[in-house]
Parts: C-alpha cells; sequence; structure tokens
C-alpha cells in the first residue's frame, strides 16, 4: 500500500473526529488544528489500527504530532 492510498484511508477514518471541519493537510495538527483531547486521540488510533491490522505504540503516538507524520508512520507500518 502506498502513501497515497494510506493517506485516502486515514483522511476517511478521520472525518467524524473532526468535529470543526477542519481542512486536512500533512502539517494539521491533532492537539493544535483539530484539538483532539486524549479520548480523542485514543480512539482514532484504535479506529487506525483497526483498520490498517497494526499496533501504534505509545511512544510511537507521542512522536506523531502532524496527519503528514501519522501518515508517514502507517505506510512504513504497512510496507
Amino acid at each position: 500500500m502506498d502513501r497515497a492510498e494510506v493517506n485516502e484511508k486515514i483522511r476517511s477514518l478521520i472525518e467524524p473526529f473532526n468535529k470543526k471541519g477542519v481542512a486536512i493537510a500533512d502539517g494539521t495538527t491533532f492537539a493544535g488544528d483539530l484539538e483532539f483531547d486524549s479520548l480523542t486521540v485514543m480512539d482514532f488510533v484504535a479506529a487506525i489500527e483497526d483498520e490498517f491490522d497494526i499496533i501504534i505504540s505509545m511512544n510511537q503516538q507521542a512522536e506523531i504530532e502532524t496527519f503528514g507524520q501519522l501518515v508517514d508512520a502507517v505506510t512504513k507500518m504497512v510496507s
């Protein structure tokens, strides 16, 4: 699965969590732009893990701050 496919899937997964309708770009931050709280992050991560059949560790989650970083990390895990 290439980066473009991962990007599209994650965009569809983020929609229900994007309450303010923020335009999603690689630089979009989860905490700042999307205002995700810790519970939202946990639910969103669970949705990604289920969709891609991967595990995102707490250490990885702590390093991922933007949409682009998430897409890159998931792309690497599914390759």
